[in-house]
């Protein structure tokens, strides 16, 4: 079996195909990633056959000093972008089209898959979409994600079929008339659902039942692997490392892709201090740094959460899903501070779950950011984050490498009849 994988976004839409690359590799099967570019050495290093697609995903930092709460880009700002960039859509259908020959089975990673499944259409051969997040899936169990510099709203379910009616448009608005251009070119019907289509009524769920149960998904068989989990042994630098050792276990804040105001540090730093914590920043692209020469705050860079969080006291993050996985696992606490997207849902699942608690970007001060600190220091939430962390599953892209090779021996991979 010839796998093709085919995933947009940021290294948190990457490493966990990675994961599911590296099983598929240890069952016999070869396997191939398209990936935006400045992930094509990282991958490569594991020898894994690999294509580069779309543009290189780094969000430039946000004003050098301004201290304006931070708001994800407005759908004008949205709409300006894209008449900005480059055919991506185009550039998918290209790409993926040529690195798809030979290949047996076609797998999507992420919602944004514009073109994976009319390739795998034109190549007569089976397509999954796999997703990180239960709140990517229509259902009325919960609103769609929300627009940008909007907040999203789980407890009001009255409206969530209208909702979704209009996320369904919206899609339609921003990718159907490209998508189609491309499959009339290559000879294929149109479509007239982009989200459907993409989606199929068959996809799989990459997240941890415990951590994201499955909702209600009328008109959909998903299939719910469990997390996609790179194992990680990097060693720790020697510098963290005595960091580490010299006292008790610090707060750790990292925001991974997400924008902030230059001076967000200095609220960070000066809240961990508040309630008693020494500081470990993660640079991230926006690019945290020092505020002083005190000995109880150290800058990083990328780093091995596995090996790291486990080590410190409280997990402060955007409530991206690898970074909320991570820190579940560490049986650690978390606060949350949600931005765009799914991190919203999983910021209200963190909060559900009693391992943590959560402060939106809109309503971020120091404050804020120290009540929620505090009470993410209790006894009792630190308590139940052991507890939770021993339900968390590894094995996910084991499992979903087995549910590739099983059902396409089968003949009923891609079908709905397809199960975990």
């Amino acid at each position: 079996m010839r796998v093709l994988v085919s995933s947009a976004g940021t290294r948190g839409d990457v490493q966990p195909v990675l994961a599911l690359a590296l099983e598929v590799r240890k069952l016999g099967h070869q396997v191939r990633l398209c990936v935006p570019p400045n992930f094509l050495d990282w991958v490569g290093g594991f020898g894994i056959d690999v294509t580069p697609m779309g543009v290189v995903m780094r969000h430039p930092r946000s004003g050098t000093a301004s201290s304006a709460p931070v708001t994800p880009p407005t759908a004008e700002q949205l709409r300006q972008m894209r008449e900005r960039m480059p055919d991506l859509i185009t550039d998918q259908f290209d790409t993926v089209g040529a690195a798809a020959k030979g290949c047996d089975v076609v797998l999507g990673a992420n919602a944004h898959q514009y073109a994976a499944r009319s390739i795998a259409e034109l190549n007569d051969i089976p397509y999954v979409n796999a997703l990180y997040a239960p709140i990517a899936l229509p259902s009325p169990d919960h609103a769609p994600p929300p627009a940008a510099g909007q907040i999203w709203e789980p407890g009001q379910s009255a409206d969530n079929e209208q909702r979704w009616n209009d996320n369904a448009k919206a899609w339609n608005d921003r990718a159907l008339e490209r998508i189609n251009h491309n499959r009339i070119r290559l000879a294929l019907e149109p479509i007239y659902d982009v989200l459907g289509h993409i989606l199929t009524d068959h996809p799989w769920l990459a997240a941890d039942p415990t951590l994201a149960p499955l909702p209600s998904t009328p008109g959909m068989q998903v299939t719910q692997t469990g997390a996609w989990i790179l194992p990680d042994s990097s060693p720790l630098t020697p510098e963290l490392e005595a960091f580490l050792d010299d006292g008790d276990p610090p707060v750790h804040i990292g925001f991974g892709s997400m924008p902030l105001p230059a001076d967000t540090s200095r609220t960070l730093v000066d809240v961990a201090r508040t309630v008693g914590r020494r500081v470990i920043l993660s640079r991230g692209w926006a690019d945290l740094g020092l505020i002083d020469d005190e000995p109880d705050c150290i800058a990083i860079g990328n780093v091995n959460q596995q090996a790291l969080f486990p080590r410190v006291a409280v997990i402060v993050h955007h409530g991206g899903a690898g970074t909320t996985l991570a820190a579940a696992r560490a049986g650690v606490p978390q606060v949350v501070i949600p931005m765009f997207s799914d991190q919203f849902y999983w910021a209200s699942r963190m909060c559900n779950l009693g391992i943590g608690t959560s402060v939106t970007i809109g309503t971020l001060t120091g404050e804020a950011l120290t009540a929620a600190l505090q009470e993410a220091l209790q006894p009792a939430i630190a308590a139940q984050a052991r507890t939770a962390a021993e339900r968390v599953a590894s094995d996910g892209a084991a499992i979903a490498a087995w549910l590739l090779a099983e059902n396409h021996a089968s003949g009923r991979l891609g079908d709905t009849e397809c199960q975990s």
